[in-house]
């Protein structure tokens, strides 16, 4: 017996000298990267449910010289797209819609794409064309659209499909920011809302929530600032571009972005897509 344990106790000593290993080469990795401004922002790693290596690299604001923390808030822009999809695999278990129906069942505005169902929304096969070249060619620049906006500049231009819907594949932030809509639509509920008590919530994802910081700014602990290089290379706030960038004009836009998140909550989400907590 006094040997079985020995052979455990070694065992799990091999196991923590492996991952103590591959923690310190992912740190210097990452410590090299930002010391050749290659890199800024948080990491978790994780092996087989456990987290390995979680360290942040860098500023939250240059121009205040905040540094990051392993609780930072990122905007995590496309990446927000998985929860638009769950809110619709939710949706659809509840039965409130289905795969198949056409958008118009909820977006009427929309009719003139008869062909074009949620499935082709969710697998980027609808040929809709991109919203954010449409409002940057005839939007306000000086006001913030939202989905609803989208919606009539669509249903009032009536953009011809890039490609008869479901014969090709081309990713789409439209069909994105229209699954929001249709999460709405059929919940009742504000797309921010829907999210925090259907996944985030139940997921314990506290630092988690659709944020948008120029509509409808919050107040959010920890929240990183975007920055762009400037025209020295250097890093510099996004909102000191004024009005006439896409950050600004289309910050009202809900479903293909603005979801804010930490390293620690994307860990909760990343879990729970192991088990049947959805």
């Amino acid at each position: 017996m006094k040997n079985v344990f020995s052979v455990v106790i070694l065992f799990f000593t091999v196991i923590s000298f492996a991952q103590d290993e591959k923690a310190k080469r992912i740190d210097s990795l990452f410590t090299a990267m930002n010391v050749n401004n290659e890199f800024n922002g948080v990491v978790l790693f994780a092996e087989e449910g456990k987290i390995i290596h979680k360290k942040a690299y860098g500023k939250a604001d240059f121009s205040k010289d905040i540094p990051l923390s392993t609780a930072s808030v990122f905007d995590l822009a496309s990446v927000s797209k998985q929860f638009t999809a769950m809110g619709i695999v939710l949706l659809h278990d509840e039965r409130k819609l289905a795969y198949k129906d056409p958008i118009s069942k909820y977006i009427p505005e929309l009719a003139f794409y008869p062909e074009i169902t949620i499935e082709n929304l969710l697998t980027h096969t609808s040929g809709l064309t991109d919203y954010m070249e449409l409002m940057d060619a005839s939007w306000d620049h000086s006001k913030i659209a939202t989905n609803k906006d989208v919606i009539k500049t669509l249903a009032t231009q009536k953009p011809e499909l890039l490609f008869k819907t479901n014969s090709q594949y081309e990713y789409s932030n439209t069909g994105y920011l229209l699954l929001a809509s249709i999460i709405e639509k059929a919940s009742g509920m504000s797309y921010g809302d829907f999210l925090k008590k259907n996944i985030f919530d139940p997921l314990k994802m506290t630092s988690t929530a659709v944020n948008r910081p120029r509509f409808a700014p919050k107040d959010i602990p920890n929240l990183t600032k975007g920055h762009v290089n400037g025209v020295d290379g250097s890093p510099v706030p996004i909102d000191s571009y004024g009005t006439d960038q896409v950050a600004y004009f289309l910050d009202g836009i809900v479903g293909d972005g603005m979801v804010n998140s930490t390293v620690d909550d994307l860990f909760k989400w990343d879990r729970a897509l192991y088990t049947d907590q959805l």
